[in-house]
């Protein structure tokens, strides 16, 4: 081996350190997104009247933050 070989490991090895570095940032936000589902889940099929207004919960379950964007939003009057 020369010394561009080691330097090329080197390289990869680092670039592989930071890769795995960035998605273990993004694990907690992961985890929380999947709890406010679960709840968003149980909480629209809790309040519904019919089979078919659990189903929409689901649904609705599975898009809970734009529900939060929007009314955010609207409240802030942006």
């Amino acid at each position: 081996m020369n010394a561009t070989d080691d330097e090329k490991n080197n390289r990869i090895d680092h670039e592989q350190k930071e890769r795995s570095n960035k998605m273990n940032d993004n694990a907690s936000s992961g985890a929380l997104y999947g709890l406010g589902v679960i709840g968003a889940a149980i909480y629209f099929i809790s309040t519904a009247t019919s089979f078919w207004m659990g189903v929409l919960g689901v649904l609705k379950a599975m898009v809970w933050p734009a529900f939060l964007v929007y009314y955010a939003l609207m409240a802030l009057g942006v």
